[in-house]
């Protein structure tokens, strides 16, 4: 069942990634949940930017026009299921150097249920103010780095020593994804996709 280990990741991380590691999942549920915790920040943004207005902190609130709000979330969508595939090849990839020998689905499981909070915080951008984004989504981001280094060493079958090490580069090669997120974002801003009303 897609989305079945969420409340657990909440609220007994540890003993869900442990059910997790016991039960591996197919591929295919992991992705199906990647697909559809997606849609969560990309059709809040929609309206959000479309109908609701965003409120930069000062002037008057900004709009986009309804398509270019749909052209931004849709990039915002295949972005951020790029972004998990890229996290977990990553994580995959790394693991032969930390004395883990992880299948893709492994690594996939755990960028898929590690983005689940910070995918979350897509519900923020129905309240378009810049502070309370910002803030709800630094809680978001900890949250994740969180499940991360409690993951890691569970779903690798290391050391919990070993699993902070392997944690500490995934979280980095997870901030220069993020990083190039966001530039993908300006520069498609940048060439015509966010044209604004007043």
């Amino acid at each position: 069942m897609v989305l079945n280990h969420l409340m657990g990741l909440y609220t007994h991380p540890k003993q869900e990634w442990q059910t997790i590691e016991k039960n591996h999942e197919a591929l295919k549920s992991s992705l199906s949940h990647v697909l559809l915790i997606a849609l969560i920040p990309a059709i809040c943004s929609y309206f959000a930017t479309a109908h609701i207005g965003w409120h930069p902190g000062a002037g008057e609130l900004l709009f986009l026009t309804p398509k270019s709000a749909m052209f931004m979330s849709i990039g915002m969508y295949f972005g951020l299921i790029f972004g998990v595939m890229a996290l977990a090849y990553l994580a995959y990839w790394m693991g032969k150097t930390f004395d883990a020998d992880p299948t893709y689905t492994q690594a996939l499981e755990l960028a898929a249920y590690t983005a689940t909070p910070l995918f979350m915080v897509g519900l923020a951008a129905l309240y378009p103010v810049l502070w309370f984004i910002m803030v709800v989504g630094l809680i978001g981001l900890t949250y994740s780095v969180y499940l991360l280094y409690a993951g890691v060493p569970i779903i690798m079958n290391i050391p919990e020593e070993k699993g902070f090490i392997y944690a500490s580069s995934v979280v980095t090669a997870g901030l220069v994804l993020l990083v190039a997120l966001m530039a993908s974002s300006v520069i498609l801003w940048s060439v015509g996709f966010g044209s604004m009303l007043q």
